[in-house]
């Protein structure tokens, strides 16, 4: 595998020097959420022309960084119509730029049916499903025209909420162009983490062929929540989760997320040894 990090959660910095970072902290690959690391100038869609993906594209390069992901997390479930179309728009030029770029996927989770992108109990309807996949359809169109994978990212608060209508998904669209990005933490939620073997273990049954991506967290349970944290500090048993990378996935993209600075390497050595130490 090729362990990585979400970009932003390296220590404030312009993205050159946070590149600098990851690639002395020993990662091979970034999550690159562009309005998220980049500040001293404009990341809009008219900004993201063919120079600016040469020069992304070099100063990765020079890093010996892989840019696993470009983050592109916005609602495309969104019930106000101009805010859909602007944000259609927002991923139509997020996979031209990679396109340029040479990276793995444009990814996203899978959004919400109200304006603020919170959960309620009809994200989790049929409805809110067919919103999402005609509105998705357009997107993975362009992907396809552009040659570049699009990823979806299952989330329990979110319309794509376990792994059965995440297959739904893939079925319907029917394009190899639409990949996953496999978050086990993310199918989880204080009402059925207690299960998280099961669910686990049909994420990887259902949806295994076509992950793309896999993101590497932890949780811990406060107040009656699940809180994210950094792999190796909660209560998370990676074995069916590597064990899977290590059989069918070689060289996968891994990106951890919800490190800190102080703890980032930590995190990457404690999921390396796991891959060291399993035995398939």
């Amino acid at each position: 595998m090729q362990l990585g990090i979400r970009l932003h959660d390296i220590k404030k910095a312009p993205l050159e020097e946070r590149l600098q970072i990851a690639n002395e902290q020993g990662f091979k690959c970034g999550h690159l959420a562009l309005s998220k690391v980049i500040s001293e100038y404009s990341v809009a869609d008219d900004a993201l022309t063919p120079g600016f993906a040469c020069y992304l594209k070099k100063l990765f390069n020079e890093n010996n960084i892989d840019i696993a992901v470009l983050g592109c997390y916005l609602n495309l479930a969104n019930p106000n119509e101009e805010s859909l179309k602007k944000n259609q728009a927002r991923y139509l030029a997020h996979i031209r730029f990679a396109s340029l770029l040479g990276c793995g996927v444009v990814g996203t989770e899978t959004g919400a049916v109200n304006e603020g992108y919170k959960y309620e109990e009809r994200n989790h309807s049929d409805e809110a499903l067919e919103i999402f996949v005609k509105n998705l359809r357009p997107v993975i169109e362009y992907a396809e025209k552009m040659g570049i994978i699009f990823a979806i990212e299952p989330v329990f608060k979110h319309i794509v909420c376990n792994p059965e209508r995440a297959r739904k998904v893939l079925d319907e669209i029917n394009s190899p162009n639409l990949q996953i990005i496999f978050d086990p933490v993310n199918l989880l939620d204080i009402s059925n983490y207690q299960n998280r073997e099961q669910i686990i273990h049909n994420a990887i049954d259902l949806l295994g062929q076509d992950v793309a991506v896999v993101h590497i967290k932890d949780f811990k349970v406060e107040d009656n929540k699940l809180i994210s944290v950094a792999a190796g500090t909660g209560e998370m048993d990676y074995s069916e989760i590597i064990s899977f990378i290590k059989t069918r996935k070689p060289y996968i993209h891994v990106t951890l997320e919800n490190t800190v600075p102080e703890n980032a390497v930590a995190s990457r050595e404690y999921i390396q040894k796991l891959w060291d130490e399993c035995e398939v």
